[in-house]
């Protein structure tokens, strides 16, 4: 590690600086005899001088400048290792809020910090440091999806004045609700303890985070509030079993030594108010683990947990596993005990009418309301079994169904659309395989043909412009968030939107003005004259689903400046872009009839079990 104008970078460092692809810069290495020797690290992993790094690739041309955020970074980066570079960043947004002395951010770093702060504002400066500092560590943090951590803050409710979240990471769900007399938060990390602080002032959020185990060390012991939000740790099997079998939080039986999750579940209930909400990240097997059975069935005997809602795997948070949302209410002196409980099956795009189910529940919590599709109230005695299984799938259909004296007109509209969908098959004539001649994004962008933004991490505040997201583009939906602009990217007609995780790559052909663009994606907005949009995102997709693009580490490491695309005349591409528009068409169509033809499907057997509907004669 070296320090000052010393710093160093790494190959990866490099190509986040110029966005572009580790391969890029493994490639100039191999191709430019001029490019900078290593000056440490290892053989597979060198270290180059940032400064002669960035003298090359101005010399080369690679950028016109380095830019001023990526040079402060890549100081901040240079003060210390993965394992501390958390207390320097915490250091630095501290100093550009005002707070504290300067210790560990070296004056080079600070003299760039000062310059960005001059810029672009101290807040936004403090926001680029918290935000590249969760990209560089997302394994290892584990943040809320800010499309979940929406849905917990409406699922808490709109009268929410105080908050607790006691193992709040980077403050994700402490700043979700707005217009808070306090937040609350407690995280055993200090530093990242510090970094929620930071957060917290940043959203203009009065807030006090604690450092310490929540369960061992309760940093508010006495205190009591509307709501806890919480996505605890899972599967912690060191939680305190032995030290705390006595505590008198386990008011619902003593949570088993594999079961943390349910240990946390009751700390959030200890810490509300009479009638407070606690809503709970827990991984899907707390509904049905054997060993939770007791405790789950004294929630339900109690009328503490009152709703469950499962969430779709690909949402996992790092790991991929399936997620639920449990919904507890502290009971409050003469309130009668609910007779049912809320069982939902949830979607991105059905979060906001999930939440309605929600408050209507709330309201009558104990009429049986018969509710089709993904949503049911489920009376407690049916799950009070020998097992106590909780598991929304089990009581819920994710397709909604139609009552049963409307199913003929909803089979003649799903003939029609299957009639429609023949028509929208799109032609492509067989040819022989060729080479085209091809250009990549990068130089594109150079040559002016394309502008490239991306919109880094941020928080989707609820209120405010529609914003597209990465579910959006993923469930080929229409946007319905909404955010404050606050200088955000803004689409423009024939923007082409570009999102990738884990296995998983989609692009969209903005066809709307105004629509704000939503958190980790990337936007190429083509010269019209130039660059065909659907010409653009077509091969971008053939790219994604080519060869070695299929693994989940390549698709999310995906870098729009590195596909390559046939260079053609404009007309050539137009011709092209509308045949590409046709799939996509057509793609919509078919994603639209496996919703259908799944909920007619459903609809026929449910149907048939109820005797609503009859075989024909």
């Amino acid at each position: 590690m070296m320090a000052g104008d010393e710093a160093t970078v790494t190959a990866a460092d490099i190509a986040r600086m110029v966005g572009v692809g580790r391969a890029a810069v493994s490639n100039w290495r191999k191709r430019y005899e001029d490019f900078p020797a290593p000056v440490g690290g290892t053989a597979t992993s060198p270290t180059f001088s940032l400064k002669a790094v960035e003298e090359w690739l101005l010399h080369q041309g690679k950028v016109e400048e380095v830019p001023l955020r990526e040079r402060a970074w890549q100081q901040i980066r240079n003060a210390a290792d993965d394992l501390h570079l958390g207390a320097v960043v915490a250091e630095a947004t501290e100093l550009l809020l005002g707070q504290g002395e300067r210790r560990l951010v070296a004056a080079p770093a600070w003299r760039l910090l000062q310059e960005l702060a001059e810029e672009q504002g101290s807040a936004e400066a403090a926001r680029f440091l918290l935000d590249r500092y969760a990209d560089v560590h997302s394994r290892r943090l584990f943040e809320t999806p800010p499309e979940i951590a929406q849905f917990m803050a409406r699922l808490a409710g709109p009268d929410v004045r105080s908050v607790l979240d006691p193992a709040c990471g980077l403050g994700t769900l402490l700043t979700t609700i707005r217009h808070l007399d306090h937040a609350y938060g407690q995280e055993a990390d200090d530093t990242v303890a510090r970094l929620a602080r930071t957060r917290l002032a940043l959203a203009q959020i009065e807030g006090s985070v604690g450092t310490g185990d929540s369960l061992r060390c309760d940093s508010w012991p006495d205190l009591t509030v509307d709501a806890v939000l919480c996505h605890p740790p899972f599967n912690e099997r060191n939680w305190g079993y032995d030290d705390l079998a006595s505590d008198p939080r386990w008011e619902y039986g003593l949570p088993p030594k594999a079961e943390s999750e349910l240990a946390w579940a009751q700390h959030a209930l200890s810490h509300l108010k009479p009638g407070g909400i606690a809503v709970m990240l827990m991984p899907a097997v707390a509904a049905n683990r054997r060993s939770g059975r007791r405790i789950r069935s004294n929630l339900l005997r109690q009328g503490t947990l009152q709703a469950v809602i499962g969430l779709p795997s690909r949402m996992g948070v790092g790991t991929g596993l399936p997620l639920h949302l449990w919904v507890l209410r502290k009971p409050a002196d003469g309130d009668p005990v609910p007779s049912h409980v809320l069982m939902a099956e949830a979607e991105p795009e059905t979060f906001g009418e999930i939440a309605d189910r929600w408050r209507e529940f709330r309201s009558a919590p104990g009429q049986r309301a018969e509710q089709a599709g993904a949503v049911c109230a489920v009376p407690v005695i049916e799950l009070m079994d020998e097992n106590v299984d909780l598991t929304p799938g089990r009581h819920v259909s994710v397709e909604d169904q139609a009552p049963a004296q409307q199913f003929p007109a909803v089979r003649e509209q799903l003939l029609k659309r299957l009639e429609r969908l023949t028509t929208m098959v799109p032609e492509a004539v067989p040819a022989p395989a060729k080479t085209m001649p091809s250009v990549d994004l990068a130089e594109m962008e150079r040559a002016g043909a394309i502008k490239v933004f991306s919109s880094g991490r941020f928080d989707i505040s609820g209120s405010g412009d529609i914003v597209i997201t990465d579910q959006d583009l993923f469930s080929g939906t229409t946007p319905q968030s909404r955010t404050q602009p606050d200088d955000r990217i803004v689409t423009e007609p024939g923007d082409v939107v570009v999102a990738a995780r884990a296995g998983e790559f989609a692009v969209r052909v903005v066809t709307e003005k105004g629509i704000v663009l939503g958190p980790r994606l990337t936007l190429l907005r083509p010269d019209p004259q130039r660059i065909d949009g659907y010409f653009l995102a077509g091969f971008l997709k053939a790219t994604s689903a080519g060869p070695g693009s299929g693994s989940q580490s390549s698709i999310s490491r995906f870098d729009p400046r590195r596909v390559v695309v046939p260079r053609m005349p404009i007309e050539e591409q137009r011709r092209y872009g509308e045949a590409f528009r046709k799939v996509f068409e057509f793609e919509d169509e078919l994603r639209n009839l496996d919703i259908a033809g799944r909920a007619t499907a459903a609809a026929i057997v449910k149907g048939f079990g109820t005797g609503e509907l009859t075989p024909p004669a």
